[in-house]
């Protein structure tokens, strides 16, 4: 994570121009698509580095004080495309037990037994970096997109000039 001291632009503007990116890149998406992810991952990286450069370059300057590289993750969720946003299913059964008496019972689809838990991978991922700490750093963000089907972990290292 960013500390103030050294990072380009402070760690909650950060967070909201990563947010805004991967909520305009993902707005008319309903589902993971891997076939797209290449095209999503391009667009949060072109759009990330172009909010992070406009806003860290210095008034009456042509370009920032820092070199930045972003790294984009897309993380697909374990439930089945088809299983998101929809309603859950539920299945119920009627029949005898072994003594005669009327059974029933229901039972919900696994993906959404519990909330939170299903349909998630794990994921863990280090960078380090040799650098001064001083002035270079770097900042990561989950965005969840967990009605997607996916999650972004989106990186920004920056090396001052």
């Amino acid at each position: 994570m960013a500390s103030p001291s050294n990072s380009p632009l402070p760690p909650k503007r950060l967070e909201q121009i990563a947010t805004d990116v991967c909520n305009s890149t993902f707005a008319s998406v309903e589902y993971y698509e891997h076939p797209k992810t290449a095209q999503w991952n391009e667009a949060i990286i072109q759009k990330m580095l172009k909010a992070v450069m406009s806003e860290a370059t210095p008034q009456g300057a042509t370009t920032p004080a820092y070199k930045f590289a972003v790294n984009s993750t897309i993380v697909q969720h374990v439930v089945p495309t088809s299983q998101l946003n929809k309603a859950t299913s539920t299945s119920t059964s009627t029949g005898t037990g072994p003594e005669g008496e009327s059974t029933s019972s229901e039972a919900a689809a696994p993906a959404a037994s519990k909330k939170g838990q299903a349909g998630r991978r794990g994921m863990h991922s280090a960078t380090a970096g040799y650098w001064n700490e001083k002035t270079d750093g770097m900042w990561s963000f989950k965005y969840d997109g967990e009605a997607k089907g996916l999650d972004v972990v989106i990186m920004l290292i920056w090396i001052a000039l």
